[in-house]
């Protein structure tokens, strides 16, 4: 069987996340590895000029389905997105296209549709995906087990597969100024029911209009070591001086000292920052496994053996309440903030 590969790309308000440049590089890659075609596809509204702007990042064809007129096909009024039905199309299109491998984002999205769309096209199944590549035509994919201790390769045994990349692991490439052709998919030739729309989102409350951890270039993280919810002042001042996003060790979060939006790590979100400032966090190695590959990472933590150190490129072995307030005005005094 010749190999063929559809990547599903995400929007948001007509921009593509960060997150689908990652996936079209990678499918780029791979598909050159293996000797194949590949074609992206996307779901949403007005991203046709977007679309056409994957083609720097190696797509030729881009198949787009309208998100409004595919919502206007749900049994629920004023639907925003259904997870069944956004399957429905990945898996549908693939089968169309001839696509018997399928890249998917492990974001949150990714992780609610990507089993559902192995089982509809009968795919073997590799979540959390950390590096890909082809050997003897086989496709090899390593990803993090026993809470990233350790990496393990896996080989399938199909033709089919379906895999979900990590977020912020994957680099983006740009290979030149290209513009892919875009071409719009009818929606009534989906096969869709009303089993499609067995749930649906109908509003999406924003609680903030804070930086995205899982897109942020800078982050300042908090944990255990700032005591109490009321001192994460410290980590918000820092990171407003910074232009930064705030982020929580899985300790802060279930405490409830900080909403679940900005956990970093195993459980939380997976990131990948040209700075990252962790404050009072030891360094379990659930966090580590969502920014250790972090391009530079300072660790303020007054335990000189905490497991943070390790890793951090730049480490201060202090008192947070102390290291934190002056460390920002120092900041404020260069940024001229």
């Amino acid at each position: 069987m010749s190999n063929k590969i559809l990547a599903f790309v995400e929007s948001k308000d007509g921009k593509f996340k960060n997150s689908a440049f990652e996936v079209v590089s990678e499918a780029k890659k791979l598909a050159g590895e293996l000797g194949c075609e590949f074609d992206v596809l996307t779901i949403g509204s007005g991203v046709d000029s977007e679309a056409e702007n994957l083609g720097a990042y190696g797509a030729s064809k881009v198949l787009v389905v309208d998100l409004n007129e595919l919502n206007g096909k749900s049994k629920f009024a004023g639907t925003q997105y259904s997870h069944p039905a956004f399957a429905k199309v990945i898996a549908e299109t693939a089968v169309k296209q001839g696509a018997n491998i399928i890249l998917i984002s492990g974001t949150g999205l990714g992780k609610e549709i990507a089993p559902r769309v192995a089982i509809k096209t009968d795919s073997a199944f590799c979540q959390d995906c950390v590096a890909l590549h082809a050997e003897g035509g086989n496709i090899i994919a390593t990803k993090p087990v026993y809470a990233g201790k350790s990496l393990i390769n896996l080989k399938f045994n199909g033709d089919k597969v379906l895999i979900t990349l990590r977020p912020n692991v994957f680099k983006p490439v740009k290979s030149g100024d290209a513009k892919a052709s875009v071409e719009k998919l009818d929606t009534g030739s989906l096969n869709l029911t009303d089993k499609d729309f067995s749930s649906a989102v109908k509003e999406v409350v924003v609680s903030s209009e804070k930086l995205d951890v899982a897109e942020a270039d800078i982050i300042v993280s908090g944990g255990r070591g700032l005591r109490g919810p009321e001192n994460f002042n410290l980590v918000e001042n820092l990171a407003g001086v910074l232009g930064a996003a705030t982020g929580a060790s899985r300790a802060v979060v279930d405490a409830g000292w900080r909403p679940h939006g900005e956990q970093v790590g195993q459980t939380g979100k997976t990131v990948s920052p040209s700075l990252y400032i962790a404050i009072g966090i030891s360094g379990a190695i659930q966090h580590l496994a969502g920014m250790s590959s972090s391009k530079c990472i300072v660790a303020i933590n007054k335990d000189k053996d905490a497991p943070i150190f390790q890793i951090a490129d730049y480490g201060m072995v202090g008192d947070a309440f102390e290291i934190v307030p002056a460390f920002t005005d120092e900041l404020k005094k260069v940024l001229g903030s």
